[in-house]
């Protein structure tokens, strides 16, 4: 039997157990950086198949090792986040979360759980290759400074040190089944955005009186936006976004003493990053100075753009052709969301593609971060059986 149909025939065997597993994990979801009975879950199912594993990295991490033969040949990573958002779930589902305000709703329950079946396919698989794979079970994606930050300043990537490093993240948009690639700029950096823009309060039928801060803040983000559109090489994906306002007091007829913005910068480019910073800081600062009041800008640098390393990618994506059918693999294009297994990417080579979790056909159609995401679980076949073959393949190549 061919290595391709071994990994198959173990995907299709172990799909109702890693079900289980991906039910348990939705039903019971945890914050970034409280993955604490994730982290216990996790172990326990590494510990019941006899898989060695460090526990505690970066906190609630877990680093667990699968050696073939001459493990010190080469070493290959794989990663899944475990944390989960705070959201409400609107779906009415037996494996519902459990948990008030809390939910897997980027899918990182599929992600855990189809590492731990990839785990279980490479354990039966271990004569039948070379080196050393090494599973990541990462904390805090969802929060800065993100928990690859943290695992990689603990030597994640060291003692075993990898060749390289392969992710998955579900796609609502592809159908389960499907994977898409791309090599090069895959994601943004995100950085966030805080500002206080203070005047003088009063009565709103007196606005002479006043130096009115809604007013300064309006102007200010209008004027940002020629962060993008005239300051910004076109050649460079940019967005510049502020998704909230609040006042401190103010009412139908009350202008309050000062308002609050939050925002987010998303680039490729780190030069660019850079400068706009600057640019964003000494305009808000700028603007509400000439209209008499003044603006704190404070701005929190966030997770870098991730970067698909091409060689790696490539070879990804035709070992994915050889596994699914080249009509189950796609191109897909760049996007502005973010994901800290760019700081994975920044220092060794990395592959994060996505995984198809879509089903129109059951309505399974909703975006992640959303109270009704959820995944078709057949996805979960693809997503243990490609992660591991993407490994084997890795090492193989050596």
């Amino acid at each position: 039997m061919q290595l391709t149909q071994k990994i198959h025939h173990l995907s299709a065997q172990l799909h109702q157990d890693v079900t289980a597993i991906r039910r348990h994990l939705h039903a019971h979801p945890e914050l970034s950086f409280q993955e604490h009975k994730t982290a216990a879950y996790v172990q326990a199912m590494l510990k019941q198949h006899g898989i060695p594993f460090t526990a505690g990295v970066a906190g609630t991490g877990v680093v667990a090792y699968i050696e073939g033969k001459n493990p010190d040949k080469k070493t290959i990573a794989l990663r899944a986040d475990m944390d989960a958002l705070p959201i409400t779930e609107a779906n009415n589902v037996p494996y519902k979360s459990t948990v008030p305000g809390v939910m897997h709703a980027c899918g990182h329950d599929a992600h855990t759980a189809s590492l731990l079946g990839a785990a279980q396919i490479l354990n039966h698989l271990k004569q039948d290759f070379e080196g050393t794979v090494k599973l990541i079970f990462q904390p805090a994606e969802e929060r800065m400074p993100g928990g690859a930050s943290m695992m990689i300043k603990e030597g994640v990537l060291e003692n075993p040190k990898p060749s390289g490093i392969i992710g998955q993240h579900v796609f609502s948009v592809l159908p389960a089944g499907t994977v898409g690639f791309r090599s090069g700029m895959m994601m943004a950096s995100a950085d966030e955005i805080d500002m206080v823009v203070y005047g003088k309060g009063g009565h709103g039928a007196v606005p002479q009186l006043t130096v009115d801060p809604v007013v300064i803040a309006a102007q200010i983000i209008t004027a940002l936006q020629q962060l993008v559109s005239r300051m910004a090489d076109p050649t460079i994906p940019c967005v510049l976004t502020f998704g909230k306002i609040n006042s401190a007091g103010g009412a139908y007829n009350i202008i309050p003493e000062s308002v609050a913005l939050q925002g987010t910068l998303r680039t490729m480019n780190e030069h660019w990053r850079k400068q706009a910073h600057a640019h964003i800081t000494r305009m808000a600062t700028g603007i509400a100075e000439a209209m008499g009041g003044s603006c704190k800008v404070d701005i929190t640098v966030g997770y870098p753009f991730l970067v698909n390393d091409e060689e790696l990618t490539a070879r990804c994506k035709q070992a994915a052709i050889a596994y699914l059918g080249k009509e189950n693999v796609y191109d897909i294009p760049m996007r502005m969301t973010a994901e800290d297994f760019a700081y994975y990417s920044q220092v060794t080579q990395g592959c994060f593609y996505r995984l198809g979790t879509g089903n129109v056909a059951r309505g399974i159609t909703s975006n992640v971060h959303t109270p009704t995401f959820d995944i078709d679980e057949e996805a979960l076949k693809t997503g243990m059986g490609l992660m591991a073959w993407l490994a084997l393949t890795e090492l193989n190549n050596a």
